[in-house]
């Protein structure tokens, strides 16, 4: 059973460890140059995180049980179909089951609640696009009546790619279709759902500075997606000059999806204009191992049962 409990929790130390090692990790030059790899290493390491933490307490609970967590968590399952409940745990096992069904609870509730805040956020600007801005045919976008450049992305099934007039007067027709190419990029690829369980995530943990560092380093990691995307269509030189051209204060993007000049402008024109170091493929490969070590215990403990249940009926 201990080795059960030492699979679970080991996945808890990079969230539960002070902020320090994750503010490291978010500072680290390679993950600008591979964006996808270092997203889905803040990932695995958030699902990691909230499995083992409802997994400890699942193991710890069901220790009395039997001598196996598996065939521990068969015999509560069990015990509850058949109305005995938690027949033979004691006050600390009973605490630790509760820990796990309030964390669980705790965590879906806030990523409901800001499902369904950011949706209702998205509804609005596009009901609002669609009142407010011209349709321009040509270029699939909508323009707004702003003299100050900006251009973003409304997201949701039927996404929105939004222009101000200040954007359209300020680029020239590449550097258009470069930041055009790059709202559309946040669109196909949903990036509003990939921030979404970091936003839960913060707002259920304010407390915790994994949280607040995850929430910090998603955005610009999706910026930089949605400019390699923009880049290899249009070229590196043009989009850096549309950043530099849109690089003013702008208000917020959509739905929790960041506004094209709002998120480290210069650091990305920087990583457009930069040549890659040779070598930084490999930190990007060793992070996606360890992020997968890390999801390997906490998913071992909630299939490991359901595996048993189907060997056992076959």
């Amino acid at each position: 059973m201990i080795m059960w409990v030492v699979a679970a929790g080991l996945a808890l130390l990079p969230v539960v460890m002070n902020g320090r090692s994750a503010a490291r990790f978010a500072s680290a030059r390679w993950t600008s140059h591979h964006p996808r790899a270092a997203l889905l290493t803040w990932q695995a390491m958030g699902v990691a995180g909230g499995l083992a933490a409802v997994g400890v307490g699942l193991v710890v609970a069901v220790a009395p049980l039997a001598a196996v967590f598996p065939h521990g968590a068969h015999v509560l399952g069990r015990q509850i179909v058949a109305g005995r409940g938690l027949d033979g745990l004691g006050p600390a096992q009973v605490v630790a089951l509760a820990w796990s069904a309030t964390l669980l609870t705790w965590l879906l509730a806030h990523t409901v609640r800001t499902a369904v805040r950011v949706t209702g956020e998205q509804r609005r600007l596009r009901l609002m696009v669609g009142l407010v801005a011209d349709r321009l045919d040509e270029h699939d976008a909508y323009v707004i009546p702003d003299p100050r450049p900006a251009a973003y992305c409304v997201p949701g099934r039927r996404a929105h790619v939004v222009l101000s007039r200040g954007a359209l007067r300020l680029l020239d027709e590449p550097q258009l279709r470069a930041v055009l190419e790059h709202e559309r990029a946040h669109a196909a690829g949903r990036h509003d759902l990939a921030l979404l369980p970091f936003l839960a995530c913060a707002r259920a943990f304010p407390w915790l500075p994994w949280a607040r560092v995850a929430r910090q380093a998603v955005p610009p990691l999706l910026e930089m997606l949605a400019d390699d995307r923009a880049r290899r269509r249009y070229g590196d030189r043009v989009l850096a000059e549309a950043l530099v051209r849109m690089a003013v204060p702008a208000g917020e993007g959509a739905g929790g999806a960041p506004a094209l000049a709002d998120v480290a402008v210069l650091h990305r024109v920087e990583r457009l204009t930069r040549v890659r170091p040779p070598g930084s493929r490999w930190r990007a490969v060793a992070a996606c191992a360890v992020a997968a070590v890390l999801l390997s215990g906490p998913v071992a403990v909630f299939l490991a049962p359901l595996l048993c249940v189907t060997v056992w009926r076959g």
